[in-house]
């Protein structure tokens, strides 16, 4: 299936281990009783994940779940030291969220926001002693050596939230993918039926000077959205880092308040901070009558409870600008 977003993936990760010590005794001419001269072993390499900004989903841990770094080489004759393997770094997209699973449960060991940050997940081992390093004043001609130390080995989950400003919230319908049209100019599919959109969007709002706003459209909400209830819990994840949020009301689906309502329920019960995230609150739709007709009703109604209202079109773009620029100030 094309354009699959996929944000969790289950994998195993193990660093290198460490090269074993080597026995060897000195064989030069002349030097019958050569002295001990077995090498250590070098180091297992050590596995890194690194955000890319260029990745979008975890498509590719779905193909490849196990990600292992290279062994360190034995240690040699004549003191040689055994190389050390090299490090292996592992892309991840920006945003993604590590854990590593103990006991049954979920550790959160590192959360990479920024391109280019990087965290170590695996230690390699070290490398074995070899018999050289046991020479000593009451054992001449050591056999002793120690193997090479194993890498961490573990198995993680992978999450991904988006790192968007804004973020479009509302029930299915409610002209979320269309708004984010008009707002970006992406190109998000559209239609008259719930759950067009399946997975998060992304768009870029371009302002003056080179700024730029970064919006997300999620996938409609359901009520029981908070407890996983249509992957409403997937889906809230990604608004968690933004900035603000724009609750898209359809004043055509029912009571426009209680609507408004149960959104910011499934907010709330989310997440503390989810509920009390900075919002602007958009009445959709006027282009139809019948919206347009009660719009200074509804606005009322919110105006009652000390909530601003903005009314706009996402099909014709009445609003929109009135929209960007209330974003705008509200960001900056």
């Amino acid at each position: 299936m094309a354009n699959i977003f996929v944000d969790t993936a289950k994998i195993r990760v193990a660093a290198g281990k460490g090269g074993d010590g080597k026995v060897s005794f000195r064989r030069e001419k002349y030097v019958p009783r050569g002295g001990p001269d077995g090498g250590n072993g070098g180091k297992g390499g050590d596995v890194f994940f690194i955000a890319d900004n260029n990745m979008a989903t975890l498509m590719d841990f779905r193909a490849k779940e196990v990600f292992k770094a290279g062994n360190g080489a034995g240690g040699d004759k004549k003191n040689m030291t055994g190389e050390s393997a090299s490090d292996l770094f592992v892309k991840v997209p920006a945003g993604t969220l590590v854990y590593e699973i103990l006991n049954n449960e979920r550790i959160l060991v590192g959360d990479l926001v920024t391109p280019g940050q990087s965290l170590l997940i695996a230690k390699g081992g070290r490398g074995g002693r070899g018999n050289a390093s046991f020479k000593s004043a009451t054992n001449q001609a050591p056999l002793t050596f120690t193997p090479g130390a194993p890498g961490e080995a573990k198995t993680l989950v992978l999450g991904v939230k988006l790192i968007a400003d804004v973020g479009l919230v509302g029930f299915p319908n409610a002209g979320k993918s269309t708004l984010i049209n008009q707002l970006t100019g992406a190109n998000v599919k559209t239609a008259a039926y719930p759950f067009t959109t399946l997975t998060p969007n992304l768009g870029v709002l371009k302002l003056a000077g080179g700024r730029a706003i970064i919006v997300a459209d999620i996938p409609g909400l359901i009520e029981g959205a908070s407890r996983g209830k249509g992957l409403g819990d997937d889906f809230l994840r990604h608004i968690e880092r933004t900035k603000i949020l724009v609750h898209i009301v359809d004043p055509l689906a029912g009571d426009a308040l209680a609507l408004y309502d149960a959104i910011r329920k499934e907010l709330a019960d989310y997440s503390l901070d989810l509920g009390r995230k900075s919002e602007i609150v958009v009445i959709n739709k006027l282009d139809v009558t019948e919206a347009r007709a009660d719009f200074d009703r509804i606005a009322r109604e919110f105006g009652e409870r000390g909530i601003l209202v903005l009314g706009v079109s996402a099909v014709t773009g009445k609003g929109v600008r009135e929209l960007k620029n209330e974003l705008l100030r509200r960001i900056e």
